[in-house]
């Protein structure tokens, strides 16, 4: 279960998305996405999925944007509340939030909470988290903008997940996360069945489920 508090964020997360997105290797037609140097992408938000953390240290959430070309982006951020040792290099930037302080936004691949969240959710035949607004200590339902699951058995084996370490090729980012590597596809693909292993398959809007992440 993720709880959202009704909360003030500043920077707002499109705000930061808009300022990190364009310097990241994976973005796709810079040239293409800014009419001016230094102008921020437009970008619309689809929808967003969570997963949950067992410890409730780590917030993920993992964000489906479309650019102007009709681009879908696939954005893991992970919101921690102190600096994650070792990955600066994905840090998105950080952000005061009115609820619970001052949080740093990472890419989420390079944070190994979420890769033993995607790996579980994956090999177990998981699903996103169920959200709730903590609107002054009630809790409502949020209703669901973006459906996952993965194509494993539940009780499947885990290996266990303290480091992550991503590399991108393309709109490809491997994270090398102990003794699993899991492809996360910055641009989804199609779900070819017995293509890319074992998966995590998203949909929304009522389009047909496209592969967000892989085991191979």
């Amino acid at each position: 279960m993720a709880i959202i508090y009704d909360a003030v964020l500043n920077p707002s997360k499109i705000d930061l998305l808009a300022s990190w997105l364009p310097d990241q290797p994976w973005f796709p037609q810079i040239g293409e996405q800014r009419s001016e140097p230094g102008e921020q992408p437009a970008l619309e938000p689809i929808g967003a999925f969570r997963f949950d953390d067992p410890t409730g240290d780590v917030g993920m959430e993992v964000h489906l944007l479309r650019l102007e070309d009709g681009t879908v982006l696939q954005v893991p951020l992970s919101y921690r509340g102190a600096p994650l040792d070792g990955a600066e290099p994905w840090l998105a930037g950080t952000m005061e939030h009115s609820v619970l302080g001052k949080r740093w936004v990472y890419d989420a691949c390079g944070d190994p909470v979420f890769a033993a969240a995607l790996a579980t959710a994956i090999l177990q035949g998981g699903t996103e988290a169920e959200q709730f607004l903590d609107k002054d200590g009630t809790l409502e339902p949020l209703k669901r903008s973006v459906s996952v699951r993965g194509s494993g058995t539940p009780g499947t084996e885990v290996p266990q997940i303290t480091t992550a370490v991503p590399a991108t090729v393309g709109a490809v980012t491997t994270i090398t996360a102990g003794l699993l590597a899991l492809s996360l596809y910055r641009i989804p693909v199609a779900n070819e069945p017995g293509t890319h292993g074992n998966t995590l398959t998203g949909t929304w809007g009522g389009n047909a489920p496209v592969v967000l992440a892989s085991i191979p």
